[in-house]
């Protein structure tokens, strides 16, 4: 018998204007980064520590994700934090059947300054650019760059799955 599990998640990012106008969306599969399966696997097979709660951040323009990076090291994109929140924005999952989601509460991000943002992450670290904990997953927006402009908001909901094929 040979049956594969699944693993992954999708990014939806929405920048409204202040006047609550949208004025771009972009939604996105993420790299599930070896970090964030190693997690995974020790906390499900080896009495690994969960992490609870996830926080959610924004990169930089043009992010090159790769599958070795962690908090501490990822060459590939740096972190956006021109935004009024003190901390990274907390990750508020629901869980039903194979899925983990924020839906309900999406991470939102006051943008207080100019900022170009090419994508998200999920990390077990809330310390705006702090380089330490997990790092989970990490993605590029499939559109390009985007720009945010002070007053603007960014809501970002993140969907995690998990199935056999």
């Amino acid at each position: 018998m040979n049956e594969l599990n699944e693993f992954g998640g999708v990014f939806l990012l929405e920048c409204f204007d202040k006047n609550g106008k949208l004025k771009w969306a972009d939604e996105v599969h993420n790299l599930t980064v070896n970090e964030g399966l190693q997690h995974i696997l020790d906390v499900a097979f080896a009495g690994g520590t969960q992490v609870n709660p996830w926080y959610i951040g924004l990169t930089d323009g043009s992010p090159t994700p790769s599958a070795a990076d962690t908090m501490s090291s990822h060459a590939g994109w740096s972190e956006v934090v021109a935004y009024s929140e003190a901390t990274r924005e907390e990750y508020v999952d629901v869980r039903s059947g194979q899925s983990v989601t924020n839906s309900a509460s999406p991470a939102s991000f006051s943008i207080n300054g100019s900022a170009t943002v090419g994508g998200a992450f999920l990390s077990s670290n809330n310390v705006k650019s702090g380089t330490s904990g997990t790092l989970l997953a990490v993605a590029a927006l499939s559109g390009g760059n985007r720009s945010a402009a002070d007053g603007d908001t960014i809501n970002v909901t993140y969907n995690f799955t998990g199935a056999a094929s």
